[in-house]
């Protein structure tokens, strides 16, 4: 039975068709509806106002690292996080027709995508320009047809746009993975992925030993910390927010006690979701 438009669930997710949003964003959800948005806080922003269902965002990379647009969402956004999924990235060159990898003299895509393949860029003599997106990237080469010209995007991106993929998997690191958070609204009670790791932010009290008082807290109760950032403020010049993730959720009756002490612990905390580690797409 087919299903009725109001019953399609609505994916937001970051650039255009054949972005590497886009594509996890198809793999997650492989029913749903794909909407894309120009930025990463519209795309936020269309689950928080109802629009689209979830958010599909890329926060992390295994080379270039974290997405800070997106840490600092997540800090001061009210959505939660239902899952995390590692997609493997392979960067190709891609060109318009007639042009050969000898050819190029320029490549442009996304800044964590020139610096994911800075070897090959330095090695070849290329000049890099940023663009916002790496599909837009191959948009822009399709539509120009300068064949000095190359854009660095997925092998999908090439098919979409009827461009010639001069070399594959330019990216220094074969093991260059994007990790992608599903985002639903707190008030969501329908779980789309099961997790047994929680995301945990929060500030520090302003005294000595504030932050090894609430590592100590985690580490009592017996969450193993297996990562931990920090974040300037946008209000507060020279302080910061942490950004960690634990073994462990807090779904359950040690888990309440411990946010209880967090709460003595911290000026101010929330746990920003559940995912499984290790999840592909």
């Amino acid at each position: 039975m087919n299903k009725k438009p109001e019953d399609i669930i609505k994916i937001a997710y970051s650039g255009i068709e054949g972005s590497f949003a886009s594509i996890a964003a198809g793999k997650i959800s492989p029913n749903a509806k794909r909407v894309a948005f120009g930025s990463f806080k519209e795309a936020y922003k269309a689950v928080e106002e109802g629009e689209c269902k979830l958010a599909v965002l890329p926060i992390e990379n295994s080379y270039a690292g974290e997405v800070s647009q997106v840490t600092d969402l997540m800090f001061y956004g009210d959505l939660v996080i239902d899952g995390i999924y590692e997609l493997p990235v392979v960067h190709c060159l891609l060109g318009c027709e007639g042009s050969s990898e000898g050819s190029v003299k320029k490549v442009i895509s996304h800044p964590q995508a020139l610096e994911q393949c800075r070897g090959y860029i330095e090695s070849n003599g290329l000049k890099s320009t940023v663009c916002e997106n790496t599909a837009v990237a191959a948009k822009k080469v399709a539509e120009k047809g300068d064949t000095k010209v190359a854009a660095i995007a997925s092998i999908e991106t090439a098919d979409l746009y009827g461009l010639k993929v001069l070399r594959q998997g330019i990216n220094e690191s074969n093991a260059n993975t994007t990790r992608f958070a599903v985002f639903k609204k707190k008030d969501d009670k329908k779980s789309f992925c099961k997790g047994d790791h929680s995301i945990l932010m929060f500030t520090t009290q302003d005294v000595a030993g504030a932050l090894a008082k609430v590592l100590s807290i985690l580490g009592v109760f017996g969450y193993n910390m297996k990562v931990i950032r920090s974040r300037p403020l946008r209000d507060v010049n020279w302080h910061y927010y942490f950004y960690t993730e634990v073994e462990g959720v807090f779904d359950c009756e040690d888990g309440q006690t411990a946010l209880k002490a967090l709460k003595k612990a911290c000026a101010s905390y929330k746990v920003v979701g559940v995912y499984t580690p290790g999840r592909l797409i």
